[in-house]
């Protein structure tokens, strides 16, 4: 990727929490990795393996004890709206309606309200909820409310999306949907994504390259794989079944 724009870059990073009783727990360990533009990166790991964390630490809620992270060669001080950010939870406000949730950061960034019902109303469609606008939140399926959150992300123009598993909560046959719709909205919308998941499959469908973590505290990266399988992706193509072979035998996740 030697000919790609570098967008992000993380060199050296470690991080260690303190418990109770001021025990430490190291949970990344001198952390190195490059981000390009445009790119989706997939970030795999089993649980307790620094792999949040170290995406908390790219939106700057989170800061390193050593090491630096530069976003368009800036530093990483603090959260910033060039960074557009997706929980597994759906951090919805339950009194807002769906245009009112995805408008929220642009009112909250002095937007005139004309301007950004236009931008809502594009990023509400690019998700597939055209037709849901006045909806709140308990008349949303888990899906819905995820692709709520996705078009509040979007419609702030982040330079970069920062997903940690934002579908861990949903049933198999909405995640393979949503994983669908993520491939198709970041086609259209060419956006640097890092994608946070415990999933080799979701890795594999959705990712340009996969940094594989070390299936233990503190968190390491264990290997790479780029990912040069044409898209859509089938999930029973040959290509497909060898490198979740591959990955399976490199480490601890189950399918």
């Amino acid at each position: 990727m030697s000919d790609m724009k570098l967008k992000l870059r993380c060199e050296n990073v470690s991080k260690t929490f303190i418990q109770k009783g001021n025990q430490e727990v190291p949970v990344i360990r001198d952390i190195t990795l490059s981000v390009f533009e445009n790119e989706f990166l997939v970030i795999l790991g089993p649980g307790q393996s620094g792999k949040s964390t170290l995406l908390k630490i790219f939106a700057g809620l989170e800061q390193p004890d050593t090491g630096t992270i530069t976003l368009d060669g800036r530093p990483v001080e603090g959260p910033g709206p060039d960074r557009g950010l997706v929980f597994q939870s759906y951090m919805l406000f339950a009194w807002k309606t769906v245009r009112d949730n995805v408008e929220l950061g642009l009112k909250l960034r002095g937007i005139p309200a004309e301007e950004r019902r236009r931008t809502a109303q594009h990023y509400i469609d690019l998700v597939g909820l055209t037709g849901f606008e006045k909806h709140y939140p308990h008349q949303l399926s888990g899906g819905m409310k995820q692709r709520v959150g996705i078009a509040r992300a979007y419609a702030n123009t982040p330079s970069i999306m920062l997903l940690d598993e934002p579908f861990g909560q949903l049933d198999a046959q909405t995640r393979m949907f949503m994983q669908k719709e993520t491939a198709r909205i970041w086609e259209q919308e060419r956006r640097t994504v890092i994608f946070v998941t415990n999933n080799i499959d979701e890795a594999l469908f959705l990712g340009d390259r996969i940094v594989l973590m070390e299936g233990k505290l503190p968190g390491t990266i264990k290997t790479e794989y780029e990912l040069s399988l044409p898209r859509p992706r089938e999930h029973t193509s040959m290509d497909f079944l060898r490198l979740r072979k591959e990955i399976t035998d490199n480490t601890e996740l189950v399918l």
